[in-house]
């Protein structure tokens, strides 16, 4: 069962909230930039965030090498002491998600997020013994993280129950869009936690039982949609729903154009005390004539 604010039964260390999934900050010529990458964390934590996520997929994390995943989450551990760190941990094997959850738990992370394995088509029994194989390596809560669309891996309901079954288990990010799956997943499932991974869903989600989000507009924009969930969890509706109508506009601003490429330029025009930098190749940050359009939609929106 979860309590009154979605957490779940099996999830020690109660995950909830709003949980940005942080970017890898680079220099100009695309090497990792590990203070930056700090600095962003800190600044989301400023901004009222619940826990970070370091490596998911604004982290670019299927783009670095493993010593360079490593580092990013020794440095995101260091840095950040005032909220859960939860690091991205996910591979295509096995045996390299587990080599990478061993070192994010020895390196002091508070929980592991696994991305279903991806590029390989996985079956029920697969997908079960994968998380079981990770759950059983560290000592960390473990966070499913469902996301079809990248990984070509949908978990079906009955595979979910069966990893929940698994001790380590905590809980489940859902980017897969798919309210209807996610409504059976939190009525089947009570005793997990539930993170909704999509700007799109932030307050059907809650709706749907979760207890956070994992929000790329918070990591543009923490404020934003720390007051939207305080205003949910605070019973205010209305408010809640008009701060949503915000993210959808601020959503759609930040994905017109390359993909990904809206957050770092966002974070760029607010002038932070650290650059973000590029997004490493074959990805791209916006051109100037679409960084232009986003900075006069977020000046309507009044988010400089």
């Amino acid at each position: 069962m979860t309590d009154a604010t979605g957490i779940g039964t099996a999830d020690p260390l109660g995950l909830s909230g709003v949980v940005p999934p942080t970017i890898t900050a680079f220099t100009e010529d695309e090497a990792v930039d590990y203070e930056a990458t700090v600095a962003h964390a800190q600044f989301v934590v400023d901004g009222g965030a619940h826990g970070v996520f370091p490596l998911g997929t604004n982290g670019e994390f299927a783009l670095l090498t493993g010593e360079e995943r490593r580092q990013v989450v020794e440095a995101v551990c260091e840095g950040v002491d005032r909220v859960p760190v939860v690091a991205g941990v996910g591979a295509p094997s096995t045996h390299e998600t587990v080599q990478h959850a061993e070192h994010a738990a020895s390196a002091g992370a508070d929980g592991v997020i696994v991305v279903t394995p991806f590029y390989y088509p996985l079956d029920d029994q697969a997908a079960v013994a994968h998380y079981r194989a990770v759950a059983e390596a560290v000592d960390v809560p473990v966070y499913v993280y469902h996301i079809p669309s990248r990984t070509g891996n949908a978990l079906s309901l009955d595979a979910l129950a069966e990893i929940a079954t698994i001790d380590g288990v905590a809980g489940l990010k859902d980017s897969s869009k798919d309210v209807p799956w996610l409504a059976q997943a939190t009525d089947r499932v009570p005793e997990l936690t539930y993170l909704i991974g999509s700007d799109s869903l932030l307050v059907p989600g809650l709706d749907a039982g979760c207890a956070g989000t994992v929000s790329a507009v918070a990591n543009a924009f923490p404020e934003l949609v720390v007051d939207l969930y305080d205003a949910y969890r605070a019973g205010e509706d209305a408010r809640a729903r008009e701060l949503q109508s915000t993210v959808y506009d601020v959503r759609d601003a930040i994905k017109d154009g390359p993909y990904m490429s809206g957050v770092k330029t966002a974070l760029s025009l607010r002038e932070l005390d650290f650059e973000p930098g590029p997004l490493r190749s074959p990805l791209r940050r916006m051109d100037e004539a679409e960084t232009d359009r986003l900075a006069a939609r977020l000046d309507d929106l009044g988010l400089r």
